[in-house]
């Protein structure tokens, strides 16, 4: 049984320049696969290699996997934009190795399964929330030439008749001390580069699930349907050892220099936090990182921030958002204006610089609001802001309301377009063009602004920070022209 794990050549979002990372969810899978003696696994990262879609096809034949593997668990690779990719790839694949069987998971598919096999048919199967255990069984059964799909936990398939069936809802894997380090060794680990300049480079995932469940998140499309919300906010991480273990190969095997933690709430456990710290500067590791977190958990952090500086940590992730606490409130963020801003002034104080996610787009969202959301984010006053379009994810609250609005159908749009920096759905007062235009000015707006601007590059944060924005601000009229849907990136 051979295994292989596509991802296919495309593009980074627009305010991101060349940013390529090694894929969590292939890293992990393949290696419990091989712990398990279960298959042979390859990765085939065309993107990193930099291989058109046809030289891509024909190193697909020649390595004439059994079952092939496409999903992704993180928003950031290209939001659902990736999902256009990896069904192409998969349209192609099946056409030059017909018997060759698929799979997808991850973001979207797990929340999307029975219409992504009805719309797809060169899919064969779908893995419903956290893939090693599914896609494990699921390659014995198939290499022991059975049928018994039905029996197997998260998969859905299509019956001999054509019928999509479920079995049963898979249970998470609570420990995630149990998984084996992730694969690295499967990936071009010298061709993976952040924001343009930062290299070596990787993307770590050392949690699942997030306590929030915010009305719009992404993460919403990463779990069974059947116990969702549940799975969602089961949040779960590993040990502060096993990530510094992480790191430590990372480095002294693969010579990485930079990392971001993509977890959504990296911070949720403060003492494993300030473990990892210490057991990182013990180790002498000096890998420099990045992390996002939650404002309330970041404050909790406060007095451990400076032990989090030294340890490495450069910039960090909050979520602004919106422009009232009421508003924080209504999309299920749990925490306040104040505490955000909080959060960003106490980051500063540690000389770690901040990055602020701002999101545009909301069902009341009219020119006034938006323009005072942008104030507000000015005023929160984060190094760098991060705005990105609503748009809907299977699963998500968001998702449920927009449909009922009438604003989208699924099977009309064009999935390439929803990567976040594309608007995808109107607001009750405004088009899609609009809410482009608006979110294109407040991008202007942030990154005109001589005093930030000179703050930053005059202040003591370390150069990967400057490196970071002079990276956002060459890339902003390519944002503006994904805003304006003239142009996509991924």
């Amino acid at each position: 049984m051979k295994v292989l794990f596509v991802t296919p050549p495309m593009g980074s979002w627009a305010t991101h320049g060349n940013h390529k990372a090694p894929n969590q969810y292939y890293a992990q899978i393949a290696a419990y696969l091989r712990e398990k003696k279960i298959a042979e696994v390859e990765v085939l990262d065309a993107k990193a290699i930099d291989i058109t879609y046809d030289q891509m096809i024909e190193k697909v034949k020649e390595i004439k996997p059994d079952l092939c593997v496409f999903g992704d668990l993180l928003h950031s690779t290209g939001g659902l934009s990736v999902i256009w990719h990896f069904n192409e790839t998969a349209r192609r694949i099946k056409e030059v190795l017909p018997s060759a069987r698929i799979i997808m998971g991850g973001l979207w598919y797990s929340a999307y399964s029975e219409e992504t096999l009805t719309e797809n048919p060169w899919i064969d199967f779908i893995a419903m929330g956290e893939g090693e255990l599914t896609i494990s069984e699921l390659a014995i059964t198939l290499k022991e030439k059975k049928d018994n799909f039905k029996s197997i936990a998260g998969l859905v398939f299509k019956n001999a008749l054509g019928k999509v069936e479920m079995g049963p809802h898979r249970n998470l894997i609570m420990d995630l001390n149990q998984l084996p380090m992730p694969a690295y060794d499967l990936f071009p680990m010298d061709k993976y580069v952040g924001h343009t300049y930062w290299k070596p480079f990787a993307e770590l995932l050392t949690s699942r699930g997030c306590p929030g469940a915010c009305t719009f998140c992404y993460q919403w499309s990463l779990y069974d349907l059947r116990n969702s919300k549940k799975d969602y906010t089961s949040w779960r991480g590993k040990s502060y050892i096993k990530i510094v273990d992480e790191l430590d190969l990372l480095e002294k095997k693969y010579g990485v220099k930079v990392v971001v933690i993509q977890d959504d709430a990296f911070n949720v456990d403060k003492e494993n936090v300030r473990k990892f710290c210490e057991e990182k500067i013990k180790r002498g590791n000096k890998i420099k990182w990045v992390c996002l977190g939650r404002a309330d958990d970041w404050l909790a952090h406060k007095d451990i921030m400076p032990l989090m500086y030294e340890s490495g940590l450069f910039m960090g992730l909050v979520g602004v958002e919106v422009e009232s606490d009421e508003q924080l409130a209504k999309q299920g963020k749990g925490v306040t204006l104040q505490q955000i801003k909080d959060t960003v002034k106490a980051l500063r104080e540690a000389n770690i610089a901040s990055v602020g996610t701002v999101l545009i787009g909301l069902e009341e969202d009219d020119e006034a609001i938006i323009k005072k959301r942008f104030e507000v984010a000015n005023d929160v006053d984060p190094d760098i802001m991060a705005l990105d379009y609503v748009t809907p994810v299977p699963g998500a609250p968001l998702w449920k309301r927009a449909r009922e609005l009438g604003w989208f159908d699924p099977k009309k749009i064009n999935i390439k377009d929803w990567d976040f920096h594309h608007p995808v759905i109107p607001t009750k007062y405004l088009t899609t063009e609009q809410v482009g235009r608006l979110g294109s000015w407040c991008m202007r707006e942030f990154y005109s602004k001589p005093e930030r601007i000179h703050r930053i590059m005059e202040s003591s944060y370390d150069d990967l920070v400057k490196l970071c924005v002079k990276d956002f601000m060459a890339n902003i009229a390519k944002f503006e022209k994904a805003s304006s849907g003239q142009e996509s990136y991924v």
